[in-house]
This record gives structure tokens, sequence and C-alpha cells, in this order.
């Protein structure tokens, strides 16, 4: 299944259904169901934002986080150069519906899309 590597917290945000739109520099052609993997690393400076200025995540810290991994699922419904999420700051956005967590699951990321054989346990 098409994956796409995220860093944490944002992938968090989009497996809660609370980030609808992916930002890229790069746009796609793709549409349909993806894999949401949280990368190994961890946007402390985003997450100080996150927190500070917006109040979401209050108490968790890095450590609650799951790294390197499936999270969850999310299905790309368009590529827009302009949107009035709260979320859109890039170049491109991948409109994003029906998120969803899913069972951890270990998995070495990679850049841009790429193939992973997930099976929820």
């Amino acid at each position: 299944m098409k994956t796409l590597s995220i860093r944490q917290p944002w992938a968090e945000l989009i497996v809660s259904g609370l980030k609808d739109i992916e930002n890229r520099d790069w746009p796609t052609r793709y549409r349909g169901e993806i894999l949401v993997h949280a990368s190994k690393t961890f946007d402390k400076e985003s997450f100080d934002f996150l927190q500070n200025e917006l109040g979401l995540f209050p108490g968790k810290t890095k450590s609650d986080f799951q790294l390197g991994g499936i999270v969850g699922k999310t299905t790309i419904v368009d590529c827009v150069s302009n949107s009035k999420s709260k979320w859109f700051i890039g170049k491109f956005g991948f409109v994003l519906e029906n998120s969803q967590r899913l069972d951890f699951s270990p998995v070495k990321g990679q850049l841009n899309f790429f193939e992973v054989d997930y099976h929820a346990k």
C-alpha cells in the first residue's frame, strides 16, 4: 500500500482527524488511501508551537509519540496549491479525509511515497 512518512507530531494530528491537509513542496496526482508513517525524526519546534500557541497535546512529551512506523491511514482526495485550511502553509497540500489510527507497526521510512505490506495486528 502507498505510504507517506510524516514527522511527529504532525502524523498524530492527521490520524486523530484534526489535520486535514499535508503540506509538501511537490504535487501528486495520486488519489486514494495511504498509510501514515511516523518518521523517526520528532519536530520539537513544531511540537512546542502546537502545545504553547494552540493548546494541543497538553501534558504530553516526545516520549508519548510513536516514531519509526505505521500509525494510521488516510485518503488523499485532492492536491491543491491554495486552501482555506488552517493547516495549509505549503507550495502544495494533499487534502485528506477519513483519517484514522491503526495499530503501530515498525517500518523503515523513505522519501516520497513508498510501498508497505501492512497487516493490522
